[in-house]
C-alpha cells in the first residue's frame, strides 16, 4: 500500500530540533524558522532573520498580489540575473541602522541578498538619531545564494541629486543610475561610458511602484510594492517588493536592472527621511 505523503507545511527538523523545516508536499526544502515562538519581549529576537524563516507560500502570495496574476510559474535558472521575478523583501528590524534584503524566486526559493556595507559606528550613531544619514555615502552588496558578491552599487553623498555607481564584484565599473530631477515623479537614468540605455520612472508621488524602460521608451520591468509580506514585525516599517523583468536582457542593462531592483528604493528612502 502506498503512503500519502503530509500535506505542505512546518515540520520539526530531523538533525536539529530548535527549528522547523518546510515540506513542499514531495520534498524538504533548506528553508527552516525557529520551532519555538519567538518572545515579543526581547528586542533582539523581533529581528526576524529573513534567510531560515521565509515562508514560500506565504512568498507565492505576494507575487500573485504584486503581479495580480499574471505571473506563470515558468522559472528562469534559479539566478538574480535570469529569474523573469525577483520578490525583494526586507529584513524587519525594530532599529534600522543597516538595510538588508533576501531575494527569492516566485516559488519562494531563495537566490540572494542585499547588504548595506562599510556602516561605521559613527554612521551608526547619525541613522540613529538624526535625519544626516541621508548626506552619507551609502554602499550596498548584491551577493548570489551562496553569499557571493556579484554587484555593488555606492551611491556618493549628495545634497540634492543621488547618483548611484554600479561595479562588478571585482570594482570593475559597469555604469551609473542618475537622478534626473528633484520635484515631481522620480526619475533616474541609467547611464554607461557617457550614454544614456534606458532608466528608473516612478509612477506615483510617493516612488513606490517603478517602470524600468530601456533607451527606445519601452518598459523591460516594473517594482511593485507588496503590503503584508512573509516579513511581520510590531514596530518596523519592512517594505517589500515583486520586480517583474518582461524579457532577458543582456548586460550592461542587465546588470543595471538587477542592482537597480534590488538597491534604488531603498537609497530612495533615505531621502524622504
Amino acid at each position: 500500500m502506498t503512503s500519502i505523503p503530509p500535506p505542505p507545511g512546518w515540520y520539526p527538523d530531523q538533525q536539529n530540533p530548535r527549528l522547523h523545516r518546510w515540506w513542499d508536499g514531495q520534498a524538504w526544502s533548506p528553508n527552516t524558522r525557529p520551532a519555538q515562538p519567538i518572545p515579543m519581549h526581547d528586542a533582539e529576537a523581533i529581528e526576524l532573520d529573513i534567510e531560515r524563516a521565509h515562508d514560500p507560500a506565504r512568498i507565492q502570495a505576494q507575487v500573485a498580489r504584486g503581479t495580480r496574476g499574471r505571473a506563470s510559474g515558468a522559472g528562469g535558472g534559479g539566478t538574480l540575473f535570469t529569474e523573469p521575478i525577483l520578490v525583494v523583501n526586507q529584513r524587519a528590524k525594530l532599529i534600522e541602522l543597516a538595510n538588508e534584503f533576501g531575494v527569492f524566486d516566485q516559488n519562494g526559493q531563495r537566490l540572494g541578498g542585499v547588504v548595506e556595507v562599510g556602516q561605521s559606528t559613527v554612521k551608526k550613531v547619525v541613522r540613529l538619531l538624526t535625519n544626516y544619514d541621508q548626506f552619507l555615502t551609502h554602499r550596498f552588496e548584491v551577493r548570489d545564494a551562496n553569499h557571493s558578491t556579484v554587484l555593488k552599487v555606492t551611491r556618493p553623498a549628495k545634497v540634492f541629486k543621488s547618483r548611484f555607481l554600479v561595479t562588478r564584484a571585482d570594482d570593475s565599473p559597469i555604469g551609473e543610475i542618475v537622478q534626473e530631477n528633484v520635484f515631481g515623479k522620480i526619475r533616474l537614468g541609467f547611464v554607461v561610458n557617457g550614454q544614456k540605455i534606458g532608466g528608473i520612472y516612478a509612477e506615483n508621488w510617493r516612488a513606490w511602484n517603478f517602470a524600468i524602460k530601456d533607451h527606445n521608451d519601452v518598459e523591460i520591468a516594473k517594482i511593485t510594492k507588496t503590503w503584508g509580506g512573509f516579513v511581520k514585525a510590531a514596530f518596523t516599517t519592512a517594505d517589500n517588493y515583486v520586480v517583474e523583468i518582461h524579457r532577458p536582457l543582456q548586460d550592461p542593462l542587465a546588470s543595471m536592472v538587477v542592482a537597480s531592483a534590488l538597491t534604488i528604493d531603498t537609497a530612495l528612502k533615505q531621502d524622504s527621511d
